[in-house]
């Protein structure tokens, strides 16, 4: 009983007995619903990422929410990895915000470049614990065992141990702070493929989603906000709203964003139906709220333009490029623009929330981050973090949109009010129309030419409103966005010009904006990639050979070209009426680089073929990589040929996929994606291969067209 006792106590301290709801494999299936993960009493946790019960049963945590990008199975093979487990051996859970899973944000492409080294150690640690169990049992060195399929195996003996039987002598060993990683040549998961086991419900509908939460006795919410975001509510007449079937009630709520609040309203149902058909019933009259500022795309753009005449603040610079400007014999100038753009994803934003009267919270939702959710929760109704249970259910798509809670906020205002769960769901209208988007910006590109075309200098503005000035208010009026800075400096890009300079001005808006898939990896590469493809016309050289001397000392990047150039047959020269333009961005410590192909039909220009190279590192699974690298071109082609969002009298002009338009099927080019193979540390996947994407078309276009085309999107009918 006293030995019972101990255990008790240690499982204690390692805080396994608060683990509570978990979604496996299992649990995100609509045939078991979210399903409670109950370890056996004597269990070993690790780091707290792998937990082992003796039943032999391993569960292993997700720490990063699935939106897409397949974490629900690349985290988790960090640990198997190293673990001596296959996949389907294990249960996988999500985390659920605590902060003992440290960083839970999906997002930047962070989770495997950022998990793959803590997440081996917490799988090689649990090896070893489990090895000297087994030495310790059978009373043989400990380097005549090893991990084997869940096993621990004496080799001399053949002799064998399931995990479960060794987890209760496991779990009063002292964890190793060191473990032995396993060599990458011995890799039985990592950089293989392997079937990705949480398909299946997927793709046959089984899979539970937000949107598919059910909890007894909740209501559904819809939300009412105003066409101009930041209006206040003058007066609410809910006549015909209460007339609607299944309409329960009708209150005044709010829209609580990071850096400000706006007034709405709550239309509370039975069912989501009535709580739609209320909310078209409703009559709200608005009026003008906090001031806006160039809170019209013309106003904006205007403002924009404006500034990128006057001297930004630098970021950095290496030389004195004005003077080597004013003095330059071959000066080149242009300005690129890229529009705001909407996230839309498949699954509009939703939560199910739970303020009860005890003042616990429980939320069901959709979130990128469960800490970060944990967190903006317990500000908000100023209660303790651990009188909070975030559930982390599958996402239909993010791209940096659900990381912006405040649609679960909202949920927790409604629920607080009514004292009764609330399932809240955003309209595509409410998506589309309210934002955040993705800020519109501009590049001011300025170069130099030397003697036989040589590149002496290059100078990026970037010119548009901060991400982290505006969300995070951490922004001071005389610094240069380091984000955005970082994302530009010669550092990352590479490109070895003599004389480098890179400044920003800021332009504020009015119109929310966040993050959006690769950030602001996504505008720059535009104006970058673009400009250089100038310079190299202006020199007389071939945009290959002018990007391959610029990177005469950066190998990855040539080796990345390189491979394009092969798989493109870049020197082959096209049949009239056919061209190709190539481009590379390093972004999220990956390196991509994309050639385009495009022909004459008709009057138009047509999209034939897209091939994508990328240099990620070390990576879980190629077909991760190949999915998220076809995803990013048909994203980065959507960006760069469908239309932005636009505002006018303060009000976005779009509302639905009519008139927000995203690439179909039957538009989808040839695609082909190469990864390149190396043993260098993980970069991000999720977002790397967009930027390359539109600078390629474009340069593309010139080389068939001669129209340097320096405003996105294209219309690909009037090129």
């Amino acid at each position: 009983m006293s030995n019972n006792i101990q255990r008790r106590d240690f499982l204690k301290s390692l805080g396994l007995a608060g683990i509570g709801l978990g979604i496996g494999i299992d649990g995100f299936s609509k045939t078991s619903s979210l399903v409670k993960v109950k370890p056996a009493f004597f269990s070993l946790e690790i780091n707290p990422f792998i937990i082992i019960d003796n039943t032999g049963k391993i569960t292993l945590v997700n720490s990063r929410p699935d939106m897409g990008q397949g974490s629900t199975q690349a985290v988790p093979s960090l640990l198997a990895e190293e673990l001596e487990v296959s996949l389907d051996q294990v249960t996988i859970i999500q985390s659920d915000g605590r902060s003992k899973y440290g960083s839970q944000l999906s997002g930047g492409s962070s989770s495997v470049r950022g998990l793959w080294m803590p997440l081996r150690k917490a799988g090689a640690a649990a090896r070893e614990l489990l090895i000297k169990a087994a030495a310790e049992t059978w009373k043989a060195p400990a380097s005549e065992c090893y991990a084997e399929a869940g096993k621990i195996i004496h080799k001399p003996s053949g002799k064998s141990l399931g995990y479960g039987q060794l987890a209760d002598l496991a779990a009063t060993f002292e964890i190793p702070k060191n473990p032995k990683l396993k060599d990458p040549k011995d890799f039985k998961i990592l950089g293989k493929y392997n079937a990705r086991l949480d398909v299946p419900d997927r793709v046959s509908g089984k899979a539970v989603y937000g949107i598919d939460v059910e909890i007894p006795g909740m209501v559904y919410a819809k939300m009412v906000h105003s066409p101009k975001i930041h209006e206040t509510i003058v007066s609410i007449d809910d006549t015909e709203a209460k007339k609607v079937k299944g309409v329960l009630q009708v209150m005044k709520s709010e829209r609580a964003m990071p850096h400000t609040r706006s007034e709405a309203v709550a239309v509370v149902a039975s069912n989501y139906w009535a709580a739609l058909k209320g909310a078209k019933a409703l009559k709200v009259e608005w009026k003008a709220g906090t001031s806006t500022l160039n809170q019209n795309s013309a106003d904006y753009f205007a403002k924009m333009y404006e500034e990128a005449k006057k001297p930004g603040i630098n970021h950095e610079e290496k030389g004195d490029f004005d003077a080597v400007y004013h003095a330059g014999e071959k000066k080149l100038e242009a300005i690129y623009e890229t529009p705001f753009l909407a996230h839309a994803p498949i699954e509009p934003e939703n939560a199910t929330v739970h303020v009860k009267e005890d003042g616990s919270v429980e939320i069901w939702a959709p979130v990128q981050g469960p800490d970060g959710t944990l967190a903006e929760v317990s500000g908000y109704l100023n209660i303790p973090a651990d009188k909070i249970k975030v559930n982390v259910t599958l996402l239909g798509g993010a791209f940096g949109r659900k990381a912006y809670l405040d649609f679960v906020l909202e949920a927790c205002d409604i629920s607080k009010k009514i004292n009764k769960p609330v399932k809240l769901i955003w309209s595509r209208e409410d998506d589309i129309s309210q934002g955040p988007y993705r800020p519109a910006m501009l590049s001011k590109m300025q170069g130099v030419l030397g003697k036989n075309g040589s590149p002496q200098a290059l100078h990026h503005q970037a010119v548009g409103e901060s991400i982290l000035g505006q969300v995070f208010q951490g922004l001071q009026p005389t610094q240069a966005d380091p984000w955005l800075g970082e994302e530009l400096s010669q550092e990352n890009h590479k490109y070895g010009f003599p004389v480098h300079k890179m400044s920003y001005s800021r332009v504020k808006t009015t119109i929310p904006i966040v993050w959006w898939r690769s950030v602001y990896a996504s505008n720059f590469g535009w104006g970058q990639e673009c400009f250089i493809d100038e310079m190299a016309h202006q020199a007389g050289k071939n945009p290959l050979a002018f990007r391959l001397d610029l990177l005469r000392d950066a190998p990855r990047f040539k080796g990345v070209l390189q491979m394009l150039a092969e798989k493109s047959n870049w020197n082959e020269k096209l049949p009239e009426g056919k061209a190709k333009g190539l481009a590379i961005f390093r972004s999220f410590d990956s390196i991509s680089a994309a050639c385009v192909f495009v022909s004459k039909k008709d009057q138009s220009v047509k999209i034939d073929k897209v091939i994508s190279v990328i240099d990620c590192g070390m990576f879980v699974n190629p077909d991760n990589v190949k999915a998220q690298t076809e995803g990013n071109i048909v994203m980065g082609l959507s960006a760069a040929i469908k239309g932005g969002i636009t505002f006018e009298n303060e009000t976005c002009v779009q509302s639905n996929f009519h008139d927000y338009l995203i690439l179909r099927n039957n538009e989808m080019p040839e695609i082909e994606t190469y990864a390149v193979i190396n043993e260098e540390k993980p970069g991000g996947v999720g977002e790397p291969g967009l930027p390359p994407i539109a600078p390629a078309l474009g340069n593309a276009i010139f080389a068939l067209t001669g129209k340097r085309i320096r405003k996105l999107p294209l219309n690909l009918d009037e090129v």
